[in-house]
């Protein structure tokens, strides 16, 4: 067996805090990364003239719905799919008891999902630990480490492209 692969194991069991950093095949990436390069949501639009549109027009509503289906289906980059990595982001909570946070969303920015419209699948991370953590606020920027499946799921709050199995958290400080 691999490194990648026991760490696979130990990650999915909650163990992966006993694996020393350096015996991972870690990658640190972007939001960027989590794109297919060629993806271009605004080429559904085509030549609209969506300035001259009013929000209550009908055909502005109809825009809105499509372009909502087309972010909701953005696709994902599956040369990820069962990578160990490292990526920043902020905390949209879904599962929180007394004892801390088991589940949320990542997302690129704050506000994402609460404040504004989701982003696109593919900028959205489904994100579930078996531990919970304590003391992580929705605006302190963290990251999150753990094993990358490309995997859509409705949370209500917005639709992830990916799911991450959380081993570990902390406050981001920078690179």
């Amino acid at each position: 067996m691999d490194r990648r692969t026991a760490l696979r194991i130990l990650v999915g069991v909650g163990l992966a805090m006993a694996v020393p950093v350096q015996a991972v095949d870690l990658r640190e990436i972007t939001w960027l990364m989590l794109m297919p390069k060629d993806w271009n949501p605004r080429a559904r639009l085509g030549d609209r003239r969506l300035e001259e549109l009013d929000d209550n027009d009908p055909k502005a509503q109809q825009v809105l719905r499509e372009m909502r289906a087309v972010l909701d289906a953005a696709p994902t980059v599956t040369h990820l799919d069962g990578a160990v990595v490292k990526l920043p982001g902020y905390i949209v909570p879904l599962e929180q008891t007394k004892d801390g946070l088991t589940e949320f969303l990542l997302v690129p920015y704050y506000g994402a999902c609460i404040h504004t419209p989701p982003p696109p699948a593919n900028q959205i991370v489904h994100v579930k630990s078996s531990k919970a953590w304590k003391d992580f606020d929705p605006i302190t920027a963290v990251w999150v480490t753990g094993t990358l499946k490309a995997s859509r799921r409705d949370s209500g709050v917005g639709v992830s492209g990916y799911a991450l199995d959380l081993a570990k958290m902390e406050v981001y400080r920078g690179r």
